[in-house]
C-alpha cells in the first residue's frame, strides 16, 4: 500500500500569493462571499494517471481551502466518453491520499450531473440563447471567421420549437455522429473566438464509463464545469492559465442558466519541468508504444512514477511549494525536483551500506576465520535513530572505482603501495597489490590493515591521506538488484512544437546493474523504505519487483545536487 501523511496546518509550509489576495479580498467586508466558507474543487478528468503537473494544481486546490479553513471537492470530470476509466478515478484518489490530501464525502463525477445539464440547455434554448446547429466540422472552420470576419451560421435563427425538438432527437440517438451541435448564441463578431456561439453538446455513441450506453450527447467541458461548480457551491474555481480567455464564458454560463451560485474563476500559471513532457497523450503514447514499463515506470512525471521512483509526499508538497503560483508560464529545473527529494532524504533516510558494482578486497594480515562487528551511524542527523551493529571480516566487497592499478592525478583512493584510506567505521588499510584473471582485469584487491586502528582512527594520531570507503562483508551479504534511473529525455525542451518528442528519447535513462551486494539489514526491508547507500545516493525498494529473496532498488537521486540555488 502506497506511503500516506498528512501534514499538520503547523507542519504545511506558509504562504500568500496572488490568489490568496484575491480571496481575501472576496471573503472580506463588502466581498462577493463575505463571511462565507471558502469552497474550491480538484476536476481531473479519469483517462490517465496524475502528474507533477496535476500536482502543483492539486495542491493550489487543496491548500487554499486548508489555509482558509474551507473545504476542497474532488470530482471526476468525466463528460468525455474517451478513454475514461475507473482504473484512473482509483489511482487519483490513491495519489491525492498519499499527498495527504482529503475530500472527506465530497467526492463527485461530472456525469453525475447529466441529467442537470442537459435541463440547462433546453432552457438556453426556450430562453432563445442556444440553438441546434448542423454545420459540419469543415464548414464550422471555413465559417469561423477571422478577427476582422465575424463567424456565420445559416442555422443561428433555427425556430425555437424546432431546436428543442430536434435536441431531444439529438439525446434519443436518431442521428448520427456529427449531424448536429448544440451551440449558445452569444456574440459571432466577439474578439474572443470562444464567445463565437460555442458549442455546448455534440453527439458521441461512445459508451460512457459509469453511465454506459444512457446518454449518446455529452456536454462540452466550458458547459457542463460552470454549471457543476454552481451547484455544488463553489466559491472559487481555480484553474490554468489556459482558461483565462474561457472565463467570459464560464460566467456568461453561470449568469445565464438557473443556477443557485456564481463562483469566481481565477487562473494560474501551469507548471512546466525541463527534461519532461506533461501533456497526458504524450505520456500515454509512451506507455502504448512501449517506451517506458507503464504509467508508473520511475522516469514517468506521473505520481505512480514519482512514488515508486522514491519521491515522498513532503517532497513533492514542498517542490509545488516553493515554486509558487504565478500568472506568467514559466520552467522549472528537474533539478529543483531533485533538490527537495534530496533534503527530505538527508533527514529522514537511513544510512547503509551497499557496493553496486562490487571487486573483492582481502586484508591479508587479517586472521582467517575471524569475524567481528563494527558500529555504523544510522543517520548522523537524527542521533535518536541509534546506531547498528555490522559484520566485518578478512572479506568484503568494495567499489571497482575504488581502486586502480595505476591512479590518476589527485586519486586518493586505493592503488599499490597508496596511501592509507579508511573503511567506513571499521580500520585504515593500505592496498599492496591485485590479483588478475588471465585477461588482465583485476578479480581482487590486497591490502593490509592496522590493527590499532579500529573506528577508523590511528592509535598514533597520524594523519590519514586516503579517502574514507564503504564496503560490505563478503560473508554476510546479500545479493540485489540496482536501477539507475537518469532524465527520460535528453532534450531540456522536448514538448516544443518543433520537435518529435519520441526522438529526443534518451536511450541511457535506465542502467540495470545486477550482482550488488548490500548489507543483511536490508533482507527484511519494505517498500516504500529509503536508503542512503553511503557514498552513491539515496535508493528505495521497488513496489512492484522487489521480493524477499530477489531485492530490487531504484536510485531516487544521487548525493550530489546538481541545482543551483
Amino acid at each position: 500500500m502506497a506511503e500516506e501523511i498528512k501534514l499538520t496546518q503547523d507542519e504545511a509550509p506558509e504562504s500568500r500569493n496572488f490568489i490568496h489576495a484575491f480571496i481575501e479580498e472576496d471573503i472580506g467586508p463588502g466581498g462577493q462571499f463575505e463571511g462565507m466558507t471558502v469552497h474550491t474543487r480538484f476536476p481531473p478528468e479519469p483517462n490517465g494517471y496524475l502528474h507533477i503537473g496535476h500536482c502543483k494544481a492539486l495542491t493550489i486546490d487543496f491548500g487554499t481551502a486548508e489555509k482558509f479553513g474551507g473545504l476542497c471537492n474532488l470530482r471526476m470530470d468525466d463528460t468525455n466518453p474517451t478513454k475514461e476509466d475507473e482504473e484512473f478515478v482509483d489511482a487519483i484518489q490513491q495519489d491525492i491520499h498519499w499527498l495527504g490530501f482529503d475530500w472527506g464525502d465530497r467526492f463527485f463525477y461530472g456525469s453525475d450531473y447529466f441529467d442537470e445539464d442537459y435541463r440547462q440547455a433546453v432552457g438556453l434554448i426556450k430562453k432563445g440563447l442556444a440553438y441546434v446547429c448542423e454545420l459540419t466540422p469543415e464548414q464550422f472552420k471555413e465559417y469561423r471567421g477571422d478577427t476582422t470576419t465575424p463567424a456565420r451560421s445559416p442555422w443561428r435563427d433555427r425556430p425555437i420549437e424546432e431546436s428543442l425538438d430536434l435536441f431531444e432527437r439529438m439525446k434519443n440517438g436518431e442521428f448520427p455522429e456529427g449531424k448536429y451541435t448544440l451551440r449558445a448564441k452569444i456574440d459571432l463578431a466577439s474578439g474572443n473566438f470562444n464567445m463565437r456561439d460555442p458549442v455546448l453538446y455534440r453527439i458521441n455513441y461512445l459508451p460512457h464509463h459509469r453511465q454506459g450506453n444512457k446518454w449518446c450527447i455529452y456536454p462540452m467541458y466550458d458547459f457542463a464545469h460552470p454549471i457543476q461548480d454552481a451547484l455544488e457551491g463553489i466559491t472559487h474555481s481555480l484553474c490554468s492559465l489556459e482558461f483565462e480567455n474561457h472565463r467570459p464564458l464560464y460566467n456568461w454560463v453561470v449568469e445565464h442558466c438557473d443556477l443557485p451560485s456564481h463562483p469566481r474563476q481565477i487562473e494560474f500559471a501551469r507548471l512546466g519541468i525541463d527534461h519532461t513532457v506533461l501533456s497526458k497523450r504524450k505520456l500515454r503514447k509512451l506507455v502504448e508504444e512501449g517506451r517506458v514499463s507503464g504509467w508508473d515506470d520511475p522516469r514517468m512525471p506521473t505520481l505512480c512514477g514519482l512514488r515508486r521512483r522514491g519521491y515522498t509526499p513532503r517532497s513533492i508538497r514542498n517542490f509545488c511549494e516553493r515554486i509558487g503560483v504565478a500568472k506568467s508560464a514559466n520552467v522549472v529545473e528537474y533539478g529543483f525536483l531533485e533538490h527537495c527529494l534530496r533534503e527530505d532524504l538527508n533527514e529522514t533516510a537511513q544510512r547503509t551500506m551497499a557496493v553496486i558494482r562490487p571487486i573483492r578486497l582481502t586484508i591479508t594480515n587479517y586472521p582467517e576465520g575471524k569475524s567481528e562487528t563494527v558500529t555504523v551511524e544510522n543517520n548522523p542527523l537524527d542521533p535518536a535513530a541509534g546506531t547498528r551493529e555490522i559484520a566485518f571480516s578478512r572479506n568484503l566487497w568494495i567499489e571497482s572505482d575504488d581502486f586502480l592499478e595505476t591512479p590518476v592525478p589527485k586519486y586518493k583512493r586505493l592503488y599499490p603501495n597508496g596511501p592509507e584510506c579508511r573503511l567506513k567505521g571499521a580500520y585504515l588499510i593500505r592496498c599492496t597489490g591485485c590479483v588478475k584473471d588471465e585477461n588482465g582485469s583485476v578479480t581482487e584487491v590486497l591490502a593490509e590493515y592496522d590493527p590499532e586502528s579500529r573506528g577508523g582512527d590511528p592509535a598514533d594520531g597520524r594523519k590519514v591521506r586516503g579517502a574514507t570507503i564503504h564496503w560490505v562483508d563478503a560473508a554476510t551479504a546479500i545479493d540485489a538488484e540496482v536501477r539507475l534511473y537518469d532524465n527520460l529525455f535528453t532534450d531540456a525542451d522536448p514538448d516544443a512544437a518543433d520537435k518529435n518528442f519520441l526522438e529526443c528519447l534518451n536511450p541511457n535513462s535506465l542502467e540495470v546493474l545486477t550482482g550488488c551486494k548490500v548489507e543483511p539489514s536490508l533482507a527484511d526491508a519494505a517498500a516504500p523504505a529509503s536508503f542512503q547507500f553511503m557514498r552513491l545516493g539515496y535508493f528505495c525498494l521497488d513496489s512492484k519487483d522487489s521480493k524477499p529473496g530477489h531485492l530490487v532498488f531504484n536510485r531516487s537521486v544521487s548525493l550530489k545536487d546538481s541545482f543551483k540555488k
